[in-house]
């Protein structure tokens, strides 16, 4: 999950890099530091929500507010030394940047209830999951240059959809049992078409970020390696098995990394 948050962020520094240079590793470090904060208070807060769900999910029981290993004030607690933390990593960007990811903390908060009332809560995810495509550039030029990052975030958003129904499929017979909703039980037995629809889309919004910063050769050629991950992702998903949607959710570190590293090379 940290390396899913951390990503986006990382494409972002990367594109923003002047040519022929590596992204800037200090903005890289800082990014991984505030993915780790903000991954685990974005945890702490579905618990939150979620614990009395969690007790009925054999997954998630022994996550430690079902279990009751701690209190509810407990994890607020916890909670507030995470988002202080996250706060301290925030100042150290500048005002335009502080300001845009302030504006993510309503999405992190809000994503967990989103289960409960519409069957695209993964949507909500991506939003949130994907800021860091938007707060990465900005942070490193001051602003956002929106006919890269607007594609860039679209193309983030259109991979959690991927990744994060492929992880739905593990809890949907739980799910259904307890009431609460996914993309897993929207697309049912046509989830491979509406993933397989999710990664062109991503796939022609990365082609679209590319252009409109001049990328070259071989970050296309990154695009195409992601193109040919996600299509044997899918096509070989058996959705039955949640071992299997675990292997295959857990692959998408690759295609983060794969952009990322076609990402470097296109600039140098």
């Amino acid at each position: 999950g940290t390396w899913l948050l951390y990503l986006p962020c990382t494409w972002s520094i990367g594109l923003a890099a002047e040519p022929g240079c590596l992204p800037d590793c200090y903005m890289l470090a800082l990014f991984g530091a505030g993915a780790v904060l903000m991954r685990g208070a974005g945890c702490t807060i579905n618990d939150m929500w979620d614990q009395d769900y969690d007790k009925k999910v054999a997954r998630t029981a022994s996550r430690p507010l079902a279990a009751g290993d701690i209190s509810t004030l407990q994890s607020f607690v916890f909670l507030g030394g995470q988002l202080s933390l996250a706060l301290c990593v925030l100042l150290c960007l500048n005002y335009y940047s502080i300001a845009m990811g302030a504006a993510s903390l309503s999405l992190v908060i809000t994503y967990p209830l989103m289960k409960r009332i519409t069957y695209w809560p993964q949507l909500v995810l991506g939003l949130a999951f994907n800021w860091g495509a938007l707060l990465g550039w900005s942070a490193v030029k001051g602003s956002c240059e929106w006919s890269v990052c607007l594609p860039l975030y679209v193309a983030g958003v259109m991979w959690t959809l991927v990744y994060d129904t492929i992880y739905a499929h593990q809890d949907k017979r739980d799910d259904i049992l307890i009431g609460v909703k996914s993309t897993a039980l929207q697309f049912k037995e046509d989830t491979k078409q509406w993933l397989s629809g999710f990664s062109v889309a991503m796939l022609v919004a990365l082609c679209m970020a590319g252009m409109n910063c001049n990328q070259t050769f071989p970050y296309y050629t990154a695009v195409g390696a992601v193109g040919a991950h996600l299509a044997r992702q899918i096509y070989t998903l058996d959705i039955d098995k949640p071992e299997d949607c675990w292997k295959k959710f857990a692959s998408n570190r690759t295609v983060g990394v794969l952009l990322f590293v076609g990402i470097v090379l296109g600039n140098l």
